[in-house]
């Protein structure tokens, strides 16, 4: 062959083409055969698709055998890739000493995805899962080792699998979603995702704290996730499709909590949900005197309660009576409804209370509202950084965090261990300073009624969306 194609191209051997005629027309007459049965073969791989048919046997037979066997190999993918689901740890002891950083224990092996100031998530499928779903085997409330996740092309879930359609909300805290401030904390992320994503709502929840499957929230806190995002369903992975995992048409999962949302972002964030929760509770404007000055006592049984509280009240109560439209409230929220803390909350504007999670109530509040906090001995120098949330709460709702008050007398600490010292003392009640305690009240007493004087005057009062015109967000 190679000397033939010499022939074409050197005129010198014109006479060994002569002699080489007749296999040329051989190996001519072969190559145009081939070429024809290839395009026949290519018809007859094309022809469920064509609108003809070949009608010969001999074809019609080809066909169906070259259905069948794409089928096959169809179905021997799909089963390869079937058996190739890996379900991983939901919860990696590996990073137990960081339980929170980076990809946190939870589903480690995702690298989380940023969009612009909200919080870091997992969004499945999409392109960082390659198109694959979320699969969960994640009965067990005890142990998350025990429960695991992986990922799967939708054409090839796992074994005995049950697929959840529409949209799903994973939540994993590392705290719970009973606390008032942890669980709004957990899912403020999800009421930012659904705002930012034409209201969409889930279908269901999974919650998982540590990895270890949760089937309830606190009732507050189902509450308030009712009414910022819509009525709570929450999935126990059971008695679906027997004991084979769950896959999910759609999932968004959260496991930094609030994590690297902006400030702008978290404040749009609590202006909805109290537009919402006031919307929610039936809760409206009512009609008052722009200058009057509304205190709130919100105090507590037990744990970091005050030691004389009829005192800590006479000393308000006092200093309330001396400027002109201030009234004081008193009650305690471990006896009042979701509502009645947020009715009672737009009645307010300046909170009083004991640090605890019935001041995660703050961001209902009327925006630029006063809060006013209070700490056991000990929790200064022991406490860390989670003694301040309130204070960066306030701050990220739009409020005036006036401080604080630390008791400095109380038992001194048994214990040479820092953590055994914080146990001491993290539930302690707390005395009081009559002297610093009136001096506290009327300065801030007197700043907001210069604040609220100017407002008058100026017509500048902020108002909330709720009990107004306008609608809540999601809702127009």
């Amino acid at each position: 062959m190679e000397q033939s194609s010499k022939s074409f191209t050197i005129p010198r051997c014109i006479p060994f083409l002569s002699r080489s005629h007749n296999s040329s027309v051989y190996f001519i007459t072969t190559f145009a055969t081939l070429v024809v049965l290839v395009l026949l073969q290519i018809e007859v791989l094309t022809s469920s698709v064509s609108t003809c048919s070949l009608s010969w046997p001999f074809f019609d037979q080809a066909l169906h055998r070259d259905e069948s066997s794409i089928h096959t190999e169809l179905g021997r993918a799909r089963s390869m890739l079937r058996d190739s689901v890996t379900f991983l740890p939901l919860k990696d002891l590996r990073f137990a000493k960081e339980p929170m950083s980076g990809h946190t224990w939870f589903m480690s092996s995702m690298n989380d995805t940023f969009e612009g100031d909200e919080t870091q998530h997992l969004y499945f499928p999409s392109e960082a899962s390659k198109g694959r779903l979320l699969c969960l085997s994640a009965r067990d409330t005890s142990d998350g080792t025990k429960n695991s996740y992986a990922l799967a092309w939708p054409e090839a879930l796992p074994h005995d699998a049950t697929l959840f359609p529409g949209l799903t909300f994973v939540s994993d805290t590392y705290y719970d979603h009973g606390n008032l401030w942890h669980g709004t904390s957990a899912i403020l992320p999800f009421v930012s995702w659904h705002q930012r994503k034409e209201c969409a709502v889930p279908d269901r929840w999974v919650l998982f704290h540590w990895g270890e499957l949760r089937t309830s929230m606190g009732a507050w806190v189902h509450n308030l996730t009712n009414a910022a995002i819509g009525e709570v369903r929450i999935e126990d992975l059971r008695g679906h499709g027997g004991a084979g995992p769950a896959c999910f048409e759609k999932a968004v999962v959260y496991r930094h909590n609030e994590g690297a949302m902006k400030k702008q972002r978290r404040r749009a964030v609590y202006d909805m949900m109290r537009c919402k929760a006031r919307a929610y509770c039936g809760v409206t404007r009512a009609t008052m005197d722009p200058k009057a000055i509304r205190m709130t006592l919100l105090l507590r049984l037990g744990s970091r309660s005050f030691k004389n509280e009829s005192t800590v009240i006479r000393i308000f109560e006092k200093e309330c009576a001396k400027v002109g439209g201030c009234v004081v409230k008193v009650a305690w929220g471990n006896n009042m409804t979701f509502c009645d803390q947020v009715k009672l909350m737009s009645e307010t504007d300046i909170l009083v209370s004991p640090h605890g999670c019935q001041l995660t109530n703050l961001f209902l509040l009327d925006k630029n509202s006063s809060v006013m906090e209070f700490y056991p001995k000990g929790w200064q120098e022991l406490a860390g950084v989670g003694q301040y949330i309130y204070g960066w709460m306030a701050n990220w709702a739009g409020m005036q965090h006036k401080g604080s008050w630390r008791d400095p007398h109380g038992e001194e600490c048994p214990h040479a261990d820092k953590l055994a010292c914080f146990l001491f003392y993290k539930d302690a009640q707390i005395g009081h300073d009559e002297a610093h305690f009136a001096g506290w009240a009327a300065k801030v007493l007197g700043e907001v009624k210069e604040t609220k004087s100017s407002e008058a005057s100026s017509g500048s009062r902020h108002t909330d969306l709720a009990g107004s015109s306008i609608p809540c967000p999601c809702d127009m």
